[in-house]
């Protein structure tokens, strides 16, 4: 559960069974504060959901999450393998209670929901607004992680306070009709779209089709039945490629930001240690034209950043034996891969720039194409040196980059490429390393 904002009352459980067709056996309290499916993150008072997963069964670890403080387990019907006593909620199906108790508990909330996606900035757009609020002086509850999918959206719901002022929800998709799955959970108010780009291009083929699964979102604010209403509308950056179409879907009103407003200056001087780059401050503008519509100040915005960070994997500086490490390994995609790219080799350093890039997914039959875009940036910018990792990287890539300079080595795998960094790096340097997150390449920057 986030400790972002004051504790709530909670759910009450009798509410949860009315909504889910659940019955309760044990010494079930009144009710529960927050859910979770991992027993390892259960918090005295949630609701642990003993979900089945891909390599074990959350009903292994009833006992386990009873102990440590749940208020109660959510498991089968024809669960057998429960020990006398325990406090127990069960339905046919945990994973199908999940959603349908989410959009039911998301229309009790008093909150305004605000829905965040983009193929790249999501989460950083996300995490901007949710600052930005809270700098306004309001209790904000915001998705955390990457608890953006199908489980996560409905957790981010049921864990959040009744007395939030702000839901801040990310929500992210890799097939045609996830956004509207999402949105139709978690019924937002308002919506922000960071970007459109060419993430997971392999299910939706091409821009325009990546456009109309996150301008989703746009097309369905503001369809919450609950008693408190809020205003509708939607935020979206000028310079987004795809900026007319996502307007064209929008039926709400659009506040458009731009690179050439007046407070693009002011955040780039802001974010220009912690979160460098243009495509940062597109994301800055977009957080501060949603939370500018409910009073917040660019003063108190501005303030906000001087603590800001992101989470683990998303641009985060490690400092080790004289080295400048920058892991960015969280995800890739052509649009962040190259924008981190640029970015970087816009840092001041007195060493040398080195760049690790490797294999982006999900782009299905046009994966050579983007490995080249990237591989033709990374020869044209004022790197010293790049390193490759990876099938694709290896070829498509580095065949590119080729074209443009020498300067770059070849590693088929994480082992090849941590040999040549410690063959290259030295006292002063500057080091990027970006990939999909599968690459792994995150265990090359230092702890």
């Amino acid at each position: 559960m986030s400790d972002t904002v004051s504790p709530s009352k909670g759910i009450r459980f009798a509410d949860f069974a009315a909504w889910t067709g659940a019955t309760c056996e044990g010494p079930v309290p009144e009710r529960f504060s927050g859910v979770t499916f991992d027993s390892r993150k259960v918090t005295p008072g949630c609701l642990y959901m003993a979900f089945p997963g891909a390599t074990c069964d959350g009903h292994k670890f009833v006992a386990q999450a009873l102990a440590k403080g749940a208020a109660a387990a959510l498991v089968r019907s024809d669960w057998s393998g429960a020990e006398p006593g325990q406090p127990l909620v069960r339905v046919a199906d945990p994973k199908t209670a999940l959603p349908v108790a989410a959009k039911a508990y998301r229309q009790t909330l008093a909150g305004a929901v605000i829905g965040v996606t983009g193929s790249a900035g999501k989460t950083t757009t996300k995490e901007l607004t949710a600052a930005f609020l809270r700098a306004g002086g309001f209790r904000v509850h915001a998705t955390e992680g990457n608890y953006n999918n199908d489980l996560g959206v409905p957790i981010t719901l049921l864990c959040a306070p009744s007395d939030a002022d702000f839901l801040v929800v990310e929500m992210g998709t890799n097939h045609p009709g996830e956004i509207k799955y999402l949105v139709d959970l978690a019924l937002p108010d308002a919506g922000v779209i960071s970007s459109i780009g060419t993430a997971h291009i392999e299910f939706f083929k091409t821009q325009d089709g990546i456009a109309d699964e996150k301008g989703t979102l746009f097309a369905n604010l503001g369809l919450c039945k609950g008693t408190v209403p809020h205003p509708s509308f939607a935020v979206l950056a000028r310079e987004n490629d795809r900026y007319d179409r996502l307007v064209g879907l929008c039926k709400a009103p659009v506040v458009t930001v731009a690179g050439s407003d007046p407070e693009a200056a002011a955040f780039e001087a802001a974010l220009r240690v912690r979160l460098p780059g243009r495509h940062n401050i597109s994301n800055a503008l977009i957080a501060f034209g949603c939370a500018r519509q409910f009073g917040v100040t660019l003063e108190q915005c501005l303030a906000a950043l001087k603590d800001f960070t992101l989470p683990g994997g998303r641009w985060r500086v490690v400092e080790r034996d004289g080295v400048t490490w920058i892991d960015d390994t969280y995800n890739a995609n052509p649009t962040s891969m190259i924008a981190a790219l640029e970015t970087f080799a816009g840092l001041e350093t007195s060493g040398r720039r080195l760049a690790v890039l490797g294999d982006m997914f999900e782009l299905g039959g046009r994966a050579a194409e983007f490995h080249a875009a990237v591989g033709a940036r990374a020869g044209e910018l004022p790197l010293d040196a790049r390193i490759f990792v990876g099938a694709e990287s290896c070829a498509s890539m580095a065949a590119a980059c080729a074209a443009k300079t020498n300067a770059f080595c070849r590693a088929p795998d994480l082992a090849a490429a941590r040999a040549a960094l410690t063959a290259q790096v030295r006292p002063g340097d500057l080091v990027l390393v970006k990939a999909s997150h599968g690459m792994k390449l995150g265990e090359l920057v230092p702890a």
